[in-house]
């Protein structure tokens, strides 16, 4: 396998599972990971010095510790603009999956699903793809698979399977998508009937907390194992995977190790996306409001824990019931997840790219809410929320920098210099879609906005 993403999510997850299958005795897998852009150049030294070996340290919701060293990337790729080794690798005959971890906002795609040529680095991408050229600046998952996909028809390396690791709901059938409209876009029709024929992209489903690694956690990971590792990642003990059983070239026996390989991974995704990820954002952004640093601070404040609470009891559960899953229950397991105060996740890496979080988490549930003719009270809260924290870094008074990918920055200072903040942020079209400018959004907005302000003026005087 191929990784494209060599971040701490990755080795905390998708490469641990690999290494309970290689502990297990079935060593017939092992992976390859790359980064497409110069980022994270410390960490990727680190890893090639340390031969791909890295120490996970996992912290339960109970305090327990545990230390184990990962050896599943058995090759670690250095950046260089023109990603030669990266397309060699892929482009193998003994190269049966490529896999990627991707923020929402990397995938550069439109409230339509189409991709947003408005965005440089893909327009910039698509024609290098045109001129048959490889990498540079900017290169985006949709240049860099193009080129190991036309390469690996080239050396006739057969089919493979592209795999995503990350929170875009319906990622392989967005990607997969977004994937044949950019070679189609780029003129080359051979390979876009090669891709089609050759190619797979199952949906996947990820879950297990990760936060930046703080910078005690190398002495900590050298008292507790002996070893000095500057590529050490920590996480949270819970980790899920569900992925629909769709590979065209094989895959590893990852059902021995606790991967779910199901038909649909659809309540699965729906779930996870809006009961966990829609949550932590909910937290992170009410956090920031009263002055928190950490998600389990927030998620152990009254008021804001029955903020998640109610947002996924009212609103979420209806929408998504009935479902396999059970959803108070797994609510439930989530809350207690963010309260690990080990884990020490910051507000400021759960806050960012709310741009990409508001249509991608929250809005679905608004929409089938309002759909459906019933209340949308506690949801609305979310975008209230955000609607206050985006007013904060408006007047340059967030105490963090914000990142948001998907944020037009002057669409953000218009919505919060317009006369009527509500009013512009639910008439964002890019962020709600169809119920954009919807008189009941707008009123639900503005009413929990009240009820945000009070809960600021709360937290204040605590």
């Amino acid at each position: 396998m191929l990784h494209l993403g060599l971040g701490s999510f990755h080795r905390a997850h998708q490469a641990v599972y690999l290494q309970r299958l290689i502990d297990a005795g079935d060593t017939r897998w092992s992976l390859s990971g790359a980064n497409i852009r110069p980022d994270m150049a410390d960490v990727v030294a680190a890893l090639q010095a340390q031969g791909g070996r890295y120490t996970l340290e996992t912290v339960s919701p109970a305090g327990e510790y545990r230390y184990e060293q990962i050896e599943a990337i058995r090759e670690v790729l250095p950046y260089e603009p023109s990603l030669a080794a990266v397309v060699a690798r892929g482009a193998a005959p003994s190269t049966c999956i490529v896999s990627f971890t991707v923020t929402e906002a990397g995938y550069y795609l439109d409230t339509k699903g189409k991709l947003d040529l408005s965005f440089g680095d893909l327009a910039a991408d698509i024609e290098r793809a045109r001129r048959g050229e490889t990498g540079g600046d900017g290169v985006t998952i949709y240049g860099a698979v193009c080129a190991i996909l036309r390469a690996r028809k080239a050396a006739q390396a057969g089919p493979i399977t592209l795999l995503n690791c990350d929170n875009l709901r319906h990622n392989g059938d967005r990607f997969g998508a977004g994937l044949l409209e950019f070679i189609e876009r780029a003129g080359d029709t051979e390979l876009l009937a090669w891709v089609q024929s050759n190619t797979a992209c199952p949906n996947a489903m990820v879950d297990r907390i990760t936060p930046r690694p703080p910078p005690e956690l190398r002495a900590r990971v050298k008292a507790a194992t002996g070893r000095d590792d500057a590529a050490a990642i920590t996480g949270e003990s819970f980790i899920q995977w569900v992925i629909e059983d769709n590979f065209v070239a094989g895959r590893p026996d990852w059902g021995r190790v606790g991967v779910e390989l199901v038909d649909s991974v659809q309540p699965y995704e729906e779930a996870k996306i809006r009961i966990l990820n829609a949550t932590h954002s909910c937290i992170a952004w009410a956090g920031t409001l009263i002055g928190l640093s950490f998600i389990h601070e927030g998620t152990h404040d009254a008021a804001i824990r029955k903020m998640a609470f109610d947002y996924v009891t009212d609103d979420v559960i209806p929408c998504l019931s009935p479902s396999p899953i059970d959803l108070a229950a797994y609510r439930d397991v989530v809350l207690d997840r963010f309260g690990n105060p080990a884990i020490r996740d910051t507000n400021q890496r759960v806050a960012a790219d709310g741009f990409s979080k508001i249509p991608g988490f929250i809005a679905p549930t608004v929409r089938e809410r309002l759909a459906a003719g019933q209340p949308i009270d506690s949801v609305a809260m979310l975008p209230a929320l955000f609607l206050a924290f985006l007013q904060r870094w408006n007047r340059g008074a967030l105490p963090y920098a914000y990142q948001d990918q998907s944020m037009d920055e002057a669409v953000a200072h218009a919505i919060c210099d317009a006369a009527d903040p509500v009013m512009a942020l639910c008439s964002d079209a890019g962020l709600w879609g169809a119920v954009a400018g919807d008189a009941r959004l707008i009123e639900a907005v503005r009413s929990a906005s009240a009820r945000v302000s009070s809960f600021m003026n709360a937290g204040a005087t605590k």
